[in-house]
C-alpha cells in the first residue's frame, strides 16, 4: 500500500470515528425538513413522488411531458447555489460544470436549451406556480407557496 493510500485510509477511519463520538461533527442540513432540497411541482401536476432516474431525465430534458401529456417545465437554481450543487450531485450524478457541458453540446447541436436558472428559491417557486407542468427544487427550509412538494425515491 502506498503512503498516499495509507493516509487516505487513516483519514477516512478517523473521520468516521469522529462522527460516531461527536454528532455535531456531521454535516448539518436545514432543520425544517432535514433535506438539503425539496422538489416542488405545479399544483396541477398529478404525481406524488418521482424516482431519481426519472427526475434526472426531467432535468436533462430526456423526458418532456408528464404521463397525462402535459409539457414539463423544469427550473434550476443558479450554478453557484449550494442547493443546486447538492441537487445536481444527488439527482443528476454529476457536477454542475458537467451539466453545463452537457447543455453546451445540446445547444450547439440545436437539440435543446437548458431549463431557466433563477437566483433565489422564491423565483423558482414563482416560476413553478405560474407554469402548468412546472417542476423545480428549492432549499429544504424554503416556503413553497402554492406548489406541492413531491417525494424523491
Amino acid at each position: 500500500m502506498s503512503a498516499r493510500a495509507a493516509f487516505v485510509l487513516l483519514f477516512t477511519v478517523a473521520a468516521f470515528a469522529l462522527m460516531a463520538v461527536c454528532p455535531s461533527a456531521r454535516a448539518q442540513r436545514p432543520a425544517a425538513t432535514g433535506a438539503a432540497y425539496l422538489v416542488i411541482v405545479h399544483p396541477g401536476v398529478g404525481i406524488q413522488s418521482l424516482d431519481r432516474k426519472s427526475l434526472e431525465d426531467v432535468f436533462l430534458k430526456r423526458i418532456t411531458s408528464w404521463s397525462d401529456g402535459q409539457i414539463i417545465h423544469p427550473a434550476d437554481l443558479a450554478p453557484d447555489s449550494p442547493v443546486r450543487r447538492a441537487f445536481t450531485r444527488d439527482v443528476l450524478n454529476r457536477s454542475v460544470e458537467a451539466v453545463k457541458g452537457y447543455w453546451q453540446q445540446r445547444i450547439f447541436s440545436g437539440r435543446d436549451v437548458p431549463p431557466p436558472e433563477f437566483p433565489h428559491d422564491e423565483d423558482v417557486v414563482q416560476y413553478v406556480e405560474h407554469h402548468e407542468g412546472g417542476i423545480g427544487y428549492v432549499s429544504g427550509g424554503a416556503h413553497v407557496g402554492g406548489c406541492r412538494v413531491v417525494a424523491v425515491q
